[in-house]
């Protein structure tokens, strides 16, 4: 899952981590930063955002995916006033905006969903469902023994529909989770995650499901995996145990179809798994990484400058782990950064301008270098 959760249930349950050599960085980065705007959507420091828009008004909305064209994206949701209990799909316009007004859902409207991500055709997107085990939203386990958890669900596969929400294929038929699809802008794999090999590890696969390949073998949760611009390479977040409580721990939370996400650092590999480095060593979560149009560099979440486990930030680094600079600078949750294929437009997920509520809001802004 490439999970969005309310931001005082995902932070408040995350340990902080001594300062490292990124860390320092990052802070004499932000002593350079000028403020440039007084949107009150974009706070005075953010000098790469520029005519913001915000497009949902309420609920949980997160994970939203441009079309090939950029005309359309698709978005989970939980949102009550749409008449679903838990994550669904739904299709917007690029220029759409959701206050009283609901957007189509393309899902089935059953079970749990997640990780939507179109397809070449700009008419077919790719998702992963719990429905075809239970028609009703599973149960979402958040502590374990006083630790924060994200549930893996045995149930997840993964599947086609068309923008009607019929389901054209289904991608995936072993036992197990698989979910986190994300379709190279190359037009010819698909990433994802999987328990088939007894772990979280990354995969490709062909759009039509066929030619499986894994592409890493290290014990840890591998996941939330992406294409280079130029499908090349993928950038992922991943928790790595290393320690024997930390291994033992770790693979008795699988064996029950959980994961501690509150230790992750960024990967990249090459699309077939070769070259596999790790670019940020920075403590607490790092997590929701996208590579900027050039391809050099990557966008992501963290919280390795909190005290508390919050606030969550967007950051970006070079793919050699080099240059880390703070982008955005709230004081709740930023997350979910995704550009458009034209390289102009930014979507992400926020906390701002929620009235200190625990709204998650979809925020488009242009980008700005």
């Amino acid at each position: 899952m490439r999970y969005f959760l309310f931001l005082f249930v995902f932070t408040s349950l995350i340990s902080c981590k001594e300062e490292t050599s990124q860390k320092k960085e990052a802070g004499s980065t932000n002593k350079e930063i000028t403020t440039h705007t007084k949107n009150p959507l974009i706070f005075p420091e953010e000098k790469h955002f520029k005519n913001i828009r915000q497009v949902t008004f309420g609920g949980d909305n997160a994970e939203a995916y441009w079309s090939f064209d950029d005309k359309q994206l698709v978005f989970q949701s939980n949102n009550k006033a749409w008449g679903v209990n838990c994550d669904q799909m739904f299709l917007m316009n690029a220029n759409d905006i959701f206050k009283d007004n609901k957007p189509p859902m393309i899902s089935t409207g059953k079970g749990r969903t997640t990780c939507a991500y179109f397809l070449p055709d700009n008419k077919h997107f790719v998702y992963a469902s719990t429905h075809l085990v239970d028609e009703n939203c599973p149960e979402v386990p958040l502590r374990k023994e006083g630790r924060y958890v994200w549930p893996v669900y045995d149930s997840f596969d993964i599947f086609v529909a068309d923008l009607e929400g019929n389901i054209t294929a289904q991608l995936t038929n072993e036992p197990g989770y698989d979910a986190e699809a994300t379709v190279s802008p190359k037009g010819d794999k698909i990433v994802f995650t999987s328990t088939r090999s007894g772990d979280l590890e990354l995969y490709t696969m062909n759009l039509d499901g066929s030619d499986v390949k894994q592409i890493t073998n290290e014990l840890g949760y591998d996941g939330g995996a992406f294409f280079s611009p130029d499908g090349t390479k993928l950038i992922f977040r991943s928790s790595r145990p290393k320690t024997k409580e930390e291994i033992k721990k770790y693979k008795d939370l699988l064996a029950e179809g959980l994961v501690e996400p509150t230790n992750m650092e960024l990967f990249i590999c090459n699309a077939d798994g070769s070259d596999l480095k790790q670019i940020t060593h920075l403590g607490n979560a790092n997590w929701s990484p996208f590579f900027l149009p050039d391809g050099k560099r990557v966008l992501f979440s963290s919280n390795f400058e909190a005290e508390r486990g919050f606030p969550f930030n967007l950051y970006m680094i070079d793919i050699d782990g080099k240059n880390l600079e703070r982008v955005t600078h709230s004081e709740t949750f930023d997350a979910f950064p995704v550009f458009s294929n034209d390289g102009k437009y930014l979507i992400f997920s926020s906390n701002r301008n929620n009235g200190g509520g625990h709204d998650t809001n979809l925020f488009i802004t242009e980008w700005v270098e």
